[in-house]
């Protein structure tokens, strides 16, 4: 394993810091931001709006009882979140991401995005070369800034895992020894679905120790709450159960986010290696277009149906609302401010895929305008992107 943390792009100067120190993010377009997007509301939030914002963003929380305690207790709770730089960024990592940092923001929390690079290497992905992982990262970091990720107010930190636990490794070696014998290896193994991975693969020595690693992040963060996806349930209950083993009282709060899943049938998720499952966040609007035109829709069916699993979990949080563009004919526009009003539309047949569909796009397509400009525009964006666009996807 490489043991040198990546040296930081001079444009950016990405460090163990807020971004938001160094660098303004692009201007992006007022109308393009989520409404999610502000960190700093004009009147305090109440802790009963506090929590019913957090609670939004989770599909399950674990416990609600000690998040209500948290936020009574503290002011600027701590959430971590990560990810590993793992090729281009569709839209369930891009924009859901965004949407669910600064509604955390809006409540007060600090976050701690952690840019898993040693992580990526771990689990082969761009075939383990440290630097085009480093390449990725810096990628993703540029997204988030180009698609309205709010960090005007110091309160989001990028943390590169291989800079940050070379500067504490006498804090983080430690942990990760004592997190591995304190666990049998089948439930190590049992959080192989943190990596994209399944418990019947053949995994490497690496993979076994990929899990005690990202337990040891989330107390090496000291991360009050654990914001990511349902796929690592697994790993952040094993963060709870050891703190029951050394007897420590507060436990990290796992708000796990609903997964979305690609635009065929039966894809539980979106796939980087699989193009037809995903939406792209530099896609080009014709190229959105033909995709959610592809995408299964199936008449009057809401279950297992992605096109409305996308407008539920990312053009209602953005806009508030979502516009079926029609002809007069099939009885014109018709702008939903709820998703269960638009959902039994949906299932009543009085709103037709041929409709859905192309409304969706164009929602999808307001939202990625900016980063696209970003992308073709910033000289250095394109750049990296055009790097990434080269790189093979290895898992």
């Amino acid at each position: 394993m490489a043991t040198e943390a990546p040296e930081q792009l001079a444009a950016d100067e990405v460090k163990s810091m807020s971004i938001s120190d160094e660098v303004k993010p692009p201007s992006v377009a007022a109308e393009s931001q989520p409404s999610s997007s502000s960190a700093t509301p004009s009147v305090p939030l109440s802790l009963v709006e506090k929590y019913d914002i957090l609670r939004s963003i989770a599909e399950e929380c674990v416990q609600d009882e000690e998040l209500k305690k948290l936020l009574a207790n503290k002011a600027e709770p701590i959430c971590y979140d990560g990810f590993e730089p793992s090729g281009r960024m569709h839209i369930a990592q891009g924009v859901l991401k965004a949407i669910n940092v600064n509604k955390m923001t809006s409540c007060g929390c600090r976050v701690k995005i952690w840019i898993a690079d040693w992580f990526a290497q771990l689990n082969n992905k761009m075939g383990g070369d440290l630097k085009k992982i480093e390449t990725v990262g810096k990628y993703f970091i540029e997204i988030w800034r180009s698609v309205g990720m709010n960090l005007d107010d110091g309160k989001v930190e990028f943390l590169w895992s291989s800079k940050e636990i070379n500067e504490r490794a006498h804090e983080y070696w430690p942990r990760v020894m004592d997190i591995a014998r304190r666990n049998k290896l089948p439930r190590i193994v049992r959080c192989s679905q943190i990596m994209g991975r399944s418990d019947q693969d053949e995994l490497t020595a690496a993979q076994i120790l990929y899990p005690c690693m990202q337990c040891a992040d989330i107390f090496f963060l000291q991360a009050d709450i654990c914001q990511l996806g349902m796929d690592q349930r697994k790993v952040n209950m094993l963060a709870r159960e050891y703190c029951d083993d050394i007897k420590k009282k507060n436990k990290p709060i796992i708000l796990s986010h609903h997964m979305l899943p690609g635009l065929q049938q039966g894809q539980d998720k979106m796939s980087k290696s699989d193009l037809s499952s995903s939406i792209f966040m530099e896609d080009e609007e014709a190229e959105v277009n033909t995709k959610i035109k592809k995408a299964y829709c199936p008449p009057k069916e809401v279950e297992g149906n992605p096109c409305l699993e996308y407008i539920q979990y990312l053009i209602f949080p953005w806009f508030d609302e979502f516009t079926v563009e029609r002809s007069e004919k099939n009885g014109g526009n018709t702008t939903f401010t709820k998703f269960e009003v638009l959902s039994a539309a949906y299932a009543k047949g009085e709103v037709h895929p041929g409709d859905l569909k192309p409304s969706l796009a164009k929602a999808l397509n307001r939202i990625l305008e900016p980063v696209r400009s970003h992308f073709k525009n910033d000289k250095a964006a394109k750049q990296l992107l055009q790097s990434v666009k080269n790189y093979r996807v290895t898992r």
